[in-house]
């Protein structure tokens, strides 16, 4: 293997959390702003990019963490060495409720690709590149754009899903239709477009958007229930209507309905 063999336990249910143990020497890449908690005897350090071409000098470098800005993350990635003589635990968080996603790259031919938020953590050595679409239609409206990231190497990595996952083995020709931020990710066999909704009822009063996206077969493939962009916009229409103050969600009675709930601010 050239990627760490490394060994996990996910914990929790809506708020994940997983922990790897690292043997001596042995290191996973995290994305900023992902960590957790350590053991002592675990040293953290900062680099440009994955650091799987960390060998090939400055450009190396320099190409890896432009790979990165592409997808809208940032340049830079954090290591976790285990320095120790013995065992080390150091453990990564969800973002927001949801599942972690273990993916053995080992058991998808070495390479999976998905949406460019969804990556958590990684064995060192496993490649966190760019996929582009080559479709103009899956580009311009497949919610991910012309750009999704791909997972690459033989090592263990890990995705995070909002809210409930549910995995769907495809077949040879079966197609799955799927809202387009639903999309956590899917193995390389899977051919990936989009398809206009149709019905002018469905396009203005449907609220689904104007397309879905396609999953054909075969090829395994992870849904989340609840997108983060589709959480932050509720919160954000929850917020702009509410005017910073509680609102009767829903009810003819408004500011009425809180008073009668107990909520006498207006």
């Amino acid at each position: 293997m050239t990627a760490h063999e490394i060994d996990y336990h996910i914990y929790g249910e809506e708020m994940q959390y997983v922990e790897i143990e690292l043997d001596p020497q042995e290191a996973v890449v995290a994305e900023a702003g992902s960590f957790m908690m350590m053991d002592d005897g675990i040293q953290m350090q900062t680099i440009f990019g994955d650091g799987s071409n960390q060998n090939e000098g400055f450009m190396g470098k320099l190409f890896s963490a432009g790979k990165r800005m592409l997808t809208g993350e940032s340049l830079f990635m954090t290591v976790f060495l285990n320095q120790y003589h013995g065992k080390r635990m150091v453990s990564f968080a969800s973002p927001y409720p949801g599942k972690i996603v273990p993916i053995d790259l080992r058991q998808y031919k070495g390479k999976f690709i998905c949406q460019k938020d969804a990556f958590l953590c990684a064995a060192k050595g496993v490649t966190v590149g760019i996929e582009f679409s080559k479709k103009l239609g899956r580009g311009l409206f497949g919610g991910e754009g012309f750009i999704m990231q791909k997972l690459e190497g033989d090592g263990m990595a890990f995705v995070h899903a909002g809210g409930t996952l549910a995995r769907k083995v495809l077949g040879p020709g079966d197609v799955l239709k799927v809202d387009t931020g639903c999309i956590v990710g899917f193995e390389q066999t899977v051919d990936y477009d989009i398809e206009f909704i149709g019905g002018i009822k469905n396009t203005i009063f449907g609220g689904e958007g104007l397309f879905y996206a396609t999953l054909k077969g075969p090829g395994t493939v992870y849904i989340q229930s609840l997108p983060f962009s589709r959480l932050a916009g509720r919160i954000y229409s929850a917020a702009s209507q509410g005017g910073g103050q509680q609102r009767g969600e829903g009810s003819i009675l408004g500011g009425l309905g809180n008073l009668l709930d107990g909520d006498n601010r207006f």
